[in-house]
This record gives structure tokens, sequence and C-alpha cells, in this order.
């Protein structure tokens, strides 16, 4: 049986390194929702491309129908493209969607 003092040892953790680290880790890697059911991995390029060099774009689509489930994710070379292009898309509208941008969280 663990004590109070156990928990609340075990429990502290330095939050704000946490967070940092875990922003770091996935901030080339962008989440895109919003997505209309028209939109490519083409069209989600060439929506991103102006912002830097993309390595990587996939829009998720089911297994069975092959229709966009509506989000997907765009991968940058640097963490400054990808911060650029989030603060420039976040609202926008793409294939008559308005679509919402933030950092990927890796799971």
């Amino acid at each position: 049986m663990r004590t109070a003092t156990a928990i609340l040892q075990c429990s502290a953790l330095p939050l704000p390194q946490l967070f940092i680290r875990v922003r770091h880790h996935s901030s080339t890697k962008l989440f895109v929702a919003g997505l209309s059911y028209n939109t490519n991995e083409t069209v989600l390029r060439d929506t991103f491309k102006q912002h830097g060099e993309i390595i990587e774009v996939k829009v998720i689509c089911d297994h069975k129908t092959g229709e966009s489930k509506e989000y997907g994710f765009v991968r940058f070379n640097s963490e400054t493209a990808a911060a650029i292009a989030r603060k420039e898309l976040h609202g926008k509208i793409v294939d008559g969607r308005r679509i919402r941008v933030g950092y990927a969280h890796k799971g």
C-alpha cells in the first residue's frame, strides 16, 4: 500500500519541461481537421507547400469505403515552416470547409 508521501513523490513531475518536450517532439508535424470528403493529399500538399518544404502529407481514409475521415497530417522539414503554416492556415477555407490546424501529438 502506498503512503501519501510516496504518491506525492511520484506525481511531482517537472510539468513545464514535460510540455516543452512533447511539443518539441511533434512540432514539425501538423494535424489538419475539418477537411472535406473531396480533399485528397494533392490538394492538402498544394495548400501547405507555400509555407515550406513538405516531407509527408497524409489524408486519413476509411479502409472500407476509401472516403476521407475529414482529417490528415502534414509534416514539414522545419519547425519554423510548420509554425508559420499553422498560424496562416488555421481557420482558412479549403474545398469549401474551414480547416483547423494544430500540432500533432505523438501517441
